[in-house]
């Protein structure tokens, strides 16, 4: 077992390069199947996620090598048999885009059902719709194995009843070599899904409107190799203003797009952070108080439900009375036991959380319940009295490159810790 470690009450003060962003990255790394040529990514992200999907791809027959740290060669010449199995599609919700690529570039997938965070149900019916009006047969086996079959897929008009990111996203890579026109509505605009069409029309792919509610796509027959750089990431220089701010500190965030976090801007200058922005970087500092806020998670270009804990433990520490409105998940607000375990004065009513400003928090052993939900430990950890003890990592490191170097050199206070087996068990006695 590994922990995080954390001495609060040390400003973050420098900077901070972004890496690549990671949720277009799980999208992109799997459509490089599409070309039976070789294909070269540049700036993706160095974290668990992308190991987990370099292992199924190889599972699969592609040939990678890395050229760099965060250059990567994909030769998908050779496909094996188009099967992604349990073991590790368990580990990740973004393995479900391998049922788009794969249906396209063989005429089947299977592909277990995906694991990730746990915030309630993830239903794929609307993949399943898209597939399905695009002319694939689409079952589930009682042990949760997704069958996906296609003699020939064929161009549609796919109206989705919900917005949905992973359907937009599974949905497009299906449609992209489908024969004829495809029009997708109601879809999903987040940053990534735009940097996915850049990469398949950098591949020859014909997609047009993506980062709009409707996204045309004209079939093409085939896609050529190509090198592409992925975004930076929004979540992850997100993270880094919020804590900035939380800890009022002094931080210049570099390798952004601030048109990106432009949501995340307005609500940290409301809560009494200055934010300036550059061309390719964004500075916060705070030195007042931390200001009451309210705030409702959105699709994009609302406030990101990947921000939402971040700015809650933020939040946590603010005069007033803050009030926190999940609009996408159902069960996002479980970590909010943990910042209470702090001293945070939180209650939650279904999708609602009530956060009442706490004089301060306390360093206190506690877990990152999810991704996300462990960013804000981390950072409810740097603002807090004495030291926190952070377990269940692994959730961390699904998204975050290099954090405790990219915070020590920000001036945190933590170290990574190896626990050997029985010793958490030891100490409780």
């Amino acid at each position: 077992m590994e922990k995080f470690i954390v001495e609060g009450g040390c400003p973050l003060e420098g900077e901070v390069t972004i890496s690549g962003a990671k949720n277009a990255a799980v999208a992109i790394i799997p459509a490089t199947i599409l070309s039976q040529d070789v294909c070269v990514i540049e700036n993706i992200p160095n974290i668990s996620d992308v190991t987990v999907l370099f292992q199924i791809l190889k599972g699969l027959g592609v040939k990678i090598r890395i050229i760099d740290r965060n250059t990567v060669e994909f030769d998908a010449t050779q496909i094996k048999e188009p099967v992604v199995p349990y073991e590790l599609a368990r580990y990740m919700r973004a393995s479900y885009y391998l049922l788009g690529t794969l249906l396209t570039r063989c005429g089947r997938a299977s592909v277990a059902m995906p694991g990730g965070c746990d915030f309630g149900v993830r239903p794929i019916d609307q993949h399943m719709k898209g597939f399905e009006a695009l002319g694939a047969t689409v079952t589930i086996e009682p042990g949760g194995m997704i069958n996906a079959r296609a003699d020939m897929l064929l161009g549609a008009h796919i109206y989705f009843d919900m917005v949905s990111v992973g359907a937009t996203i599974n949905v497009m890579l299906a449609a992209v070599k489908a024969k004829g026109v495809t029009i997708l509505e109601n879809c999903a605009k987040e940053p990534h899904i735009v940097d996915l069409a850049n990469f398949l029309n950098s591949m020859g792919a014909d997609i047009r409107g993506a980062g709009t509610d409707v996204i045309k796509i004209h079939g093409v027959d085939i896609l050529h190799g190509t090198s592409y750089s992925i975004i930076p990431d929004q979540i992850e220089a997100g993270t880094y203003m919020v804590a900035a701010a939380a800890t009022g500190g002094d931080v210049l965030i570099k390798n952004v797009i601030p048109k990106h976090l432009e949501a995340i801007t307005e609500k940290l200058e409301k809560a009494g952070a200055q934010v300036t922005e550059f061309d390719d970087s964004i500075r916060v500092s705070r030195t007042g108080p931390l200001k009451r806020v309210n705030l409702k998670t959105m699709p994009h270009p609302g406030f990101p439900t990947d921000m939402q804990p971040q700015m809650t433990a933020m939040l946590a520490l603010a005069e007033g009375t803050s009030i926190i409105t999940e609009g996408v998940w159902d069960h996002r607000f479980r970590y909010v036991e943990e910042l209470r375990r702090m001293g945070a004065l939180i209650q939650v009513d279904g999708k609602v959380a009530v956060v009442e400003g706490a004089p301060r928090l306390s360093g206190a052993p506690v877990r990152a319940v999810d991704l996300r939900g462990g960013a804000a430990m981390l950072i409810a950890a740097m603002t807090a009295d004495g030291i926190t003890e952070i377990e269940d990592i692994e959730y961390i490191e699904r998204g975050y490159e290099d954090i405790v170097e990219k915070l020590r050199g920000l001036g945190a206070h933590i170290q990574k810790r190896v626990v050997p087996d029985g010793a958490a068990f030891r100490e409780a006695l």
